[in-house]
């Protein structure tokens, strides 16, 4: 009998918990723990890391998982790379279930970089407003600049944070382009810097940003070793249902 990992954190993550409960089928949910209040699932859930990729692989074989599926944020590159090297070692079917990276449309004015510090890099020097939506993991690389920040945080942050003349919002998504526009104005937002992460609930300070005619800095998603990958929840159990185990005796 299969037995699933699901590493999580998305909106499509939930989404294939509920097939997979739907389905009954054995799967454990899996976050990371950066979130103090995560999303309620329909599966058992455990939270918190495994140890690299050598403490997931020996937990795949403790626990007798068969599949992994990597649903995590397109930015959680190294839960990832642990999930694709432990996967390897444990000899067990991995698929990534990835939202398609945004595309951009008539009178986005877009300037894509391949990392934070490129789109620290790419904002002016002289001092703007800017709306800093790439989460709180990262605020580092912009200490040094002499802008105003919004940020958009799912959960308050523990004591100060570490950029000056910082404006927090404390906010879960989905959101609308409407609420994002009306954001963007009462902060007097001049400029955009998010991640390339895909999805229709984030799509809306982009969808925002256009209609207010802002520049948007879009931060490319990290490389990531070859692997099979699916778009949609429902893909994903079309892939359960024709994998194959290569665990004995499952």
């Amino acid at each position: 009998m299969s037995r699933i990992l699901l590493l999580g954190g998305t909106s499509e993550a939930s989404r294939t918990a509920r097939l997979l409960a739907d389905a009954g089928l054995d799967a454990v949910f899996s976050y990371a723990g950066r979130t103090s209040a995560p999303v309620d699932q329909p599966l058992p859930v455990r939270i918190g890391g495994f140890g690299g990729a050598q403490g997931l692989t020996a937990w795949l074989r403790d626990q007798r998982i068969s599949h992994v599926i990597d649903a995590t944020h397109p930015f959680a590159a190294q839960i990832s790379r642990n999930a694709i090297a432990a996967a390897a070692a444990a000899r067990l079917p991995i698929l990534s279930l990835q939202r398609p990276p945004w595309q951009p449309v008539a009178g986005d004015q877009w300037s894509n970089v391949p990392d934070i510090a490129a789109a620290a890099a790419a904002l002016p020097e002289q001092p703007a407003s800017v709306f800093l939506a790439i989460g709180k993991q990262n605020l580092t690389a912009f200490c040094n600049l002499p802008h105003r920040w919004l940020l958009r945080l799912v959960d308050p942050p523990q004591g100060a944070l570490p950029l000056p003349r910082a404006t927090a919002v404390i906010a879960r998504g989905p959101f609308t382009p409407q609420s994002d526009e009306a954001l963007m104005r009462a902060h007097v937002i001049t400029h955009v810097v998010a991640k390339n992460a895909g999805g229709e609930g984030a799509r809306a300070k982009l969808t925002a940003a256009n209609r207010l005619g802002l520049p948007v800095i879009l931060i490319d998603r990290p490389a990531l070793p070859p692997r099979k990958t699916v778009t949609t929840p429902e893909q994903v159990l079309d892939w359960l249902h024709h994998t194959p185990s290569t665990l004995r005796g499952v």
